[in-house]
């Protein structure tokens, strides 16, 4: 049965009488019949279409009932991250030493995909362990930090680039393009050759989200991790304690002991 059909079988009044309230009514409906956001906006789309088709192709004189922002806010999907032993699996077939930098400052930097393409040498502040982020996304500039294996998997690439005019740090390093840099396309074209090597799926961002999420298992303030990544709002940082159980678990436990204890004293001196 299509979407439009269940809506018309639903109403108890004329097509032509249907009001925004009779709309609302049936998202209502299909809620309490636990369909997906997703298939709700669907059910949406054919209500208006078949309206607009009503005035436009059969002239009749009829409002749209179905309002702009009636659709429903899709859920996003949390964050995917690498645990532990992805992540020494995922490095150790990552030989090479450009990628092993790429993915090393992505893993332990925050930094996205379009942000290793556009790194500059000298955004690098090595004596600092330090990274410059210039006009990253919303075009907001940052800066970052270097983990000591990060460190040394930059400054062993660093020793091997080749000569070049390039301000760029990641080159290319065969064929038509060498020497020139490295696209974005062309670091998740390496990203996916390694993932399968290693034998699951695996993206740039996911070494982010890696981060961030191990950042926080580490009890790294919110606020800190939110600056590290260039969030604008503090409420996409807030999404990664919903795959930190670690944390959760941590401070359960924590505050647990402090309750029982109280209780304990309480109950000794009554």
């Amino acid at each position: 049965m299509n979407t439009l059909k269940h809506f018309v079988i639903w109403l108890d009044v004329p097509i032509e009488e249907v009001t925004a309230k009779k709309v609302l009514a049936y998202i209502d409906f299909v809620l309490n019949r636990n369909l997906k956001p997703k298939t709700i906006n669907c059910h949406l789309d054919s209500i208006r279409g078949f309206y607009e088709y009503l005035r436009g192709e059969e002239e009749l004189p009829v409002p749209n009932p179905v309002k702009r922002g009636y659709a429903l806010r899709l859920s996003r999907p949390l964050p995917r991250h690498l645990r532990d032993e992805e992540v020494g699996k995922l490095m150790r077939v990552i030989t090479k030493a450009r990628d092993r930098a790429m993915f090393m400052l992505m893993l332990r930097s925050g930094l996205r995909v379009e942000e290793i393409s556009n790194l500059t040498l000298d955004a690098i502040d090595l004596r600092r362990r330090r990274i410059y982020v210039l006009n990253g996304k919303g075009s907001k500039d940052r800066l970052v930090y270097m983990s000591n294996d990060a460190y040394d998997a930059l400054v062993r690439y660093l020793r091997l680039r080749p000569r070049s005019r390039a301000k760029k740090l990641f080159l290319v390093e065969k064929g038509t393009y060498r020497g020139k840099p490295i696209s974005v396309r062309g670091i998740q074209k390496r990203m996916e050759y390694y993932a399968r090597k290693a034998g699951f799926k695996v993206s740039c961002h996911h070494l982010r989200h890696t981060m961030a999420t191990q950042l926080l298992n580490a009890d790294a303030d919110l606020v800190t991790i939110q600056d590290l990544l260039g969030h604008t709002r503090i409420k996409t940082t807030q999404r990664y304690c919903k795959v930190s159980n670690l944390k959760v678990q941590r401070d359960y436990f924590k505050a647990m002991e402090v309750v029982v204890l109280r209780t304990a004293e309480e109950s000794n001196f009554t």
